[in-house]
């Protein structure tokens, strides 16, 4: 039960489906709280960070955010084992997709705590960096 914002692309020859790379999920900050309460997903799928409005929301509802690679359209397309047109299928690839996926690669990113890795990672990272010029200054 997760959403997975995605560009999807149309098959070609025996595929499921065509390259499936994820889009930017910050876009859908302000709606994240009412998708998560309305429907009872689990957790969201994309690209890019999530901003404080959506982490509170990821947070309040012990939901997750995962990243997808981005650019990895194809390899994250072989995750994909069945897809099937939900809604809205005269927009064609913008229709609403159901898939079934197996071993996504995918990354946690916002936990169900709220603990987002484009806060935790620079943070770590700027305190090994300085932990290691003063080492070098020394």
């Amino acid at each position: 039960r997760f959403i997975y914002y995605v560009g999807p692309v149309d098959p070609g020859g025996d595929d499921v489906g065509g390259p499936a790379g994820p889009t930017t999920a910050t876009r859908m900050d302000k709606f994240t709280r009412q998708i998560l309460e309305q429907t009872g997903l689990l957790g969201m799928i994309g690209k890019s960070e999530r901003g404080p409005i959506a982490i509170d929301a990821i947070r309040d509802n012990k939901a997750v955010y995962l990243m997808a690679v981005g650019g990895a359209a194809y390899l994250v397309a072989q995750a994909i084992k069945k897809s099937k047109v939900l809604a809205f299928a005269e927009l064609g690839m913008e229709a609403i997709y159901e898939f079934e996926v197996k071993d996504m690669p995918v990354t946690v990113a916002v936990d169900t705590k709220g603990e987002s890795v484009h806060i935790t990672g620079p943070a770590i990272w700027q305190k090994k960096i300085a932990e290691s010029l003063a080492v070098e200054v020394q």
